[in-house]
């Protein structure tokens, strides 16, 4: 094993810069991943961007490998050996606190970097930490006690697994968040790969109707969510959205509103809102608006909406998603639309955030396709 690291890291917003770590000598309760895929999603954007927190950092929070070397109370515990391809959760969590011992460490304070300056999750921590490994735009990836890890189905290749994290996110928000189920009927807005993802998750449940909004700007992966299952597309900038919702439900309506569309302003949540039934419809959201004036609570309390927030995903969300990656029943691979190597990090994210190419859905940064090329 080489003795250097090749990593890509962001030292400034918006500039990475290729730099080599040393080889970290791994505790007998730790382990060394070798990237094979680290996925790229519009936080990683806005992180790269306006990063809320202090440079070196090796971004990247969607990884998947295989075990390169291994402590011995690591593979005990585990049930791993070396050589075995699995998904690392981005969360680090204590495991000791409340939180932890319900399973829903994504809510615990060591990972929590919004509240904890030294929270560990996979791309959010500083490379001035010690093993220094910390996140999957590298060529390897250190794991501690506490990482979270999956062991990836066989057939499911790295590229294919490099999608869990999308995936488990739509699992987690439309079947646990909003309680999508058999004949439940769902308004999509927002056809990325965290939309796109929920159109699988519903259709997966039982959904009666899933309709799916977009731009006109979105009109290749509009055509995909149709042939992931959606029933019907509506580019709002040609269509009135509302209409034509209404027209598809009878004017009832739907019972869910997966809002997908992070950033996009109020627009989307004033749909949704009007989109719902009459009674008792749920709505999950992403919290990415700082303020909303005139929020139409009112209406909402009179409709009786749930209004939910949309944050993460739980440990059986992600075995789900290994487990409808492993099926074929959809043809997920779709959502996999390009890939680069680590001297080309700077434009893997930026195609991510629309500066380059077009169709783009999920991007993967492979750490060593240059070296294998």
């Amino acid at each position: 094993m080489a003795e250097q690291v090749l990593a890509a890291v962001r030292t400034a917003p918006g500039t990475t810069e290729l730099r080599e770590f040393p080889m970290p000598d791994i505790p007998d309760d730790g382990a060394l991943l070798k990237v094979e895929v680290a996925g790229i999603c519009g936080t990683d954007v806005k992180m790269y961007a306006k990063p809320p927190f202090g440079d070196p950092v090796i971004m990247g929070h969607e990884n998947v490998g295989v075990i390169a070397a291994a402590g011995r109370t690591f593979t005990a515990r585990r049930g791993l050996a070396e050589g075995d391809r699995v998904f690392v959760e981005h969360y680090v969590g204590c495991f000791r606190c409340e939180w932890c011992h319900q399973g829903e460490y994504r809510h615990c304070e060591a990972t929590d970097w919004r509240t904890n300056p030294d929270a560990r999750r996979y791309g959010y921590t500083s490379a001035s930490n010690p093993y220094h490994l910390w996140g999957g735009f590298s060529q390897y990836l250190y794991l501690p006690w506490n990482a979270v890890i999956h062991r990836v189905p066989d057939g499911v290749s790295a590229e294919l697994a490099g999608l869990v994290t999308p995936l488990s996110n739509g699992i987690e928000w439309a079947l646990v968040t909003a309680g999508v189920g058999y004949a439940s009927t769902v308004l999509i807005q927002g056809p990325g790969q965290q939309g796109l993802s929920q159109v699988v998750a519903c259709k997966q449940a039982g959904a009666s109707l899933v309709i799916v909004t977009g731009t006109t700007q979105d009109t290749a992966r509009l055509d995909l969510a149709g042939e992931l299952g959606a029933d019907h597309v509506i580019d709002v900038r040609k269509e009135d959205a509302l209409a034509r919702v209404l027209e598809i439900t009878g004017g009832r309506g739907v019972d869910v509103v997966l809002d997908c569309t992070a950033g996009a302003g109020t627009a989307p949540v004033l749909l949704g809102v009007d989109a719902l039934k009459r009674r008792e419809g749920t709505m999950v959201v992403q919290g990415e608006l700082a303020a909303f004036p005139d929020f139409p609570l009112k209406k909402i309390t009179e409709k009786s909406i749930s209004v939910r927030s949309a944050r993460g995903h739980s440990y059986r969300s992600c075995e789900l998603a290994l487990e409808q990656l492993a099926s074929g029943r959809f043809p997920l691979e779709r959502l996999s639309t390009h890939s680069f190597g680590l001297a080309d990090t700077d434009r893997a994210i930026r195609t991510v955030g629309g500066e380059y190419g077009e169709g783009v859905v999920h991007v993967s940064l492979l750490p060593w396709a240059e070296a294998t090329a």
